[in-house]
């Protein structure tokens, strides 16, 4: 098909399909015009070394080791309990 057949086929979709079409040539050129510039090695040789490895990473733990932190034996306070402490904490804040 040559880009007058193209072109008046184009023009009987719908304006959207037009959109999209529009869309996929301008990704299509862009990805053939832009410049391919080749990955260092020394890029890659970081990338495989960084995707396996035996020392164990900086944060884990920090966040494991705070799962349950604040868990008690207790059983949560009730709404009225929950409504008591707000009051008194308003109290302390605004009465005195």
């Amino acid at each position: 098909m040559n880009w007058q057949e193209l072109r008046k086929e184009a023009d009987n979709l719908p304006v959207y399909e037009r959109l999209l079409l529009v869309e996929a040539i301008i990704r299509s050129l862009s990805n053939e015009l832009r410049p391919k510039e080749p990955i260092p090695d020394e890029v890659w040789e970081r990338l495989r070394g960084g995707l396996k490895t035996d020392e164990p990473s900086p944060t884990k733990g920090g966040l494991t080791e705070l799962i349950g932190i604040l868990k008690t034996d207790n059983p949560p306070p009730t709404d009225e309990e929950i409504e008591a402490i707000l009051d008194e904490r308003l109290e302390e804040k605004y009465l005195q």
